[in-house]
């Protein structure tokens, strides 16, 4: 069945706020090369605004350090590498959306660690040098960086208080956050500061308490932030992680959810709602992390989050990621838009795509959406298909009618899905090797890149007709440019004596 749509001449604002922000492991592996190499990839095609990751004040980074002198201890700081990951971002076009932890070894209260890097969890021995941390930290960064510069980062409190990311009390995370979020104004009453970045555990309790903690005690609060992920529990299949998974309107009604919670509080209803990691699954050995299925699925959530959420930081840019271990092979169910060896992803695709999407929006479904910029069409059309449900395969066809934009324009697209884009099947042709050889990975990279077809389109009574076939666990893209044809000018130019033409 074709479904046949008349494009509009207007629309309205695309709330588009895929590039934003994106996730990333521990900063500390920013120290790495490779990570910074996959930072390059992403910020040439994609180029997102901030970039969010646990670990800033973890011993890795180094910044908090006290030492014995005369029988006397003092604090001091160290920011030589925390100097090296920001210059890098920053040389790459990238900002930090900065997340403050986890607790320094000299001011933890216990032993509870998360990730195979072992961020400790637990509540500080001193709320007063946590704050000074926490102070210090800022004004190093606006001493290096520039005032103006800085107070565009945001900053977020903790990560996760609400499972085991917090080893201390609902009461004790808040009593954290309004000392972090008092340092943070004390230092500058520009810099923006908020929380709670509960996942989906208690997600209406903890806002609400945390909402009303902060309207009672008057605590600094400039945006709200939370985690959206979208499988249900996980089975574990010797190295992988296997999970069922929610349609992907299942995120886009978490955040109707927690707008509105917000609208029940005057104070908190028109604030910025950031959501500071998404994706499917919360694992980073789930092999769909890695499919053309997934490619479509994510496309499906990032067409409709920005109508509540002023961004949604993917979880992360990159396959450099160790909360469970060092990596054992290129492909492994990690969370990154960037396999090893710099090969994207087909999700990769996905955020080039809508990177490029049009600032109005024209149309949308469940499986497209029409924008225009600058007399410039992009089409974004998904497909994506869970075999798990039991329904056989389907492709989806529209029949577009589109006002024109000149005589003549040609319509490019890109397509992800099937043999194209999609190096993990490649991968496993390959025989699945855990590290790569010079030319598998000339092989890798040269697979997921799509499939680039174009047409010419002509007016007719004022209108473009284009036709669009998607199939299942499929992702495209459609750009439509107009043409000055200049073909006249060519003397002796036959296009029948052409082949191939």
């Amino acid at each position: 069945m074709v479904k046949e749509v008349k494009v509009p001449s207007a629309g309205k604002p695309f709330r588009n706020n895929a590039t934003f922000c994106v996730g990333t492991g521990r900063i500390g592996l920013a120290l790495q090369k490779e990570y910074v190499e996959h930072l390059k990839v992403v910020q040439e095609s994609i180029n997102f605004k901030y970039i969010r990751g646990h670990g800033l004040f973890c011993d890795d980074v180094g910044i908090y350090r006290e030492e014995e002198i005369d029988g006397e201890t003092h604090v001091f700081y160290n920011f030589t590498y925390l100097d090296r990951i920001i210059d890098s971002y920053l040389e790459n076009g990238i900002r930090p959306f900065l997340e403050l932890g986890f607790m320094p070894e000299k001011l933890k209260t216990g032993e509870q660690t998360v990730f195979y890097w072992k961020g400790n969890v637990t509540p500080p021995s001193s709320y007063e040098k946590w704050a000074g941390l926490v102070e210090n930290t800022l004004t190093h960064l606006i001493e290096r960086y520039g005032r103006e510069e800085v107070i565009t980062w945001p900053v977020e409190v903790w990560n996760e208080p609400n499972i085991a990311f917090w080893a201390g009390s609902m009461e004790e995370y808040f009593k954290l956050y309004d000392y972090s979020a008092k340092a943070v104004k004390k230092v500058d009453p520009r810099l923006k500061v908020g929380g709670p970045a509960i996942c989906g555990v208690e997600t209406e309790k903890w806002l609400r308490s945390f909402f009303e903690h902060c309207i009672k005690n008057n605590s600094p609060l400039d945006f709200i932030t939370r985690h959206c992920y979208t499988v249900d529990k996980p089975i574990r299949k010797g190295h992988f992680i296997y999970h069922g998974i929610y349609r992907p309107t299942y995120m886009i009604e978490e955040l109707k959810e927690t707008r509105k919670i917000m609208s029940d509080y005057p104070q908190i209803a028109n604030m910025p709602l950031h959501i500071t990691e998404f994706n499917s699954s919360y694992v980073p050995v789930c092999p769909i992390h890695d499919t053309t299925f997934h490619a479509a699925y994510i496309a499906r959530i990032l067409s409709e989050a920005g109508e509540y959420a002023d961004s949604y930081s993917y979880w992360t840019f990159s396959d450099v990621f160790e909360e469970f271990d060092v990596p054992k092979s290129v492909f492994h169910g990690g969370f990154g838009l960037v396999a090893f060896g710099s090969v994207k992803k087909p999700v990769f695709h996905t955020f080039e795509f809508f990177s490029k999407a049009g600032k109005e929006l024209l149309y949308r479904d469940e499986n497209l959406i029409v924008t225009e910029d600058d007399s410039r069409y992009v089409i974004i059309g998904w497909n994506w298909h869970d075999k798990s449900e039991g329904k056989p395969e389907q492709s989806i066809s529209y029949s577009l009618t589109i006002p024109s934009i000149g005589k003549q324009a040609i319509l490019i697209k890109k397509q992800v899905g099937g043999d194209n884009a999609n190096p993990l099947r490649t991968w496993n042709n390959l025989g699945k090797p855990r590290s790569l050889n010079s030319e598998q990975r000339k092989i890798l990279l040269a697979a997921a890149e799509p499939l680039q077809t174009d047409m010419k389109l002509y007016e007719r009574n004022g209108y473009y007709e284009a036709f669009i076939d998607i199939p299942g666990n499929h992702l495209c893209m459609l750009e439509i440019l107009p043409v000055n044809d200049i073909s006249d000018t060519y003397d002796g130019f036959d296009e029948e004596q052409i082949y191939g033409l």
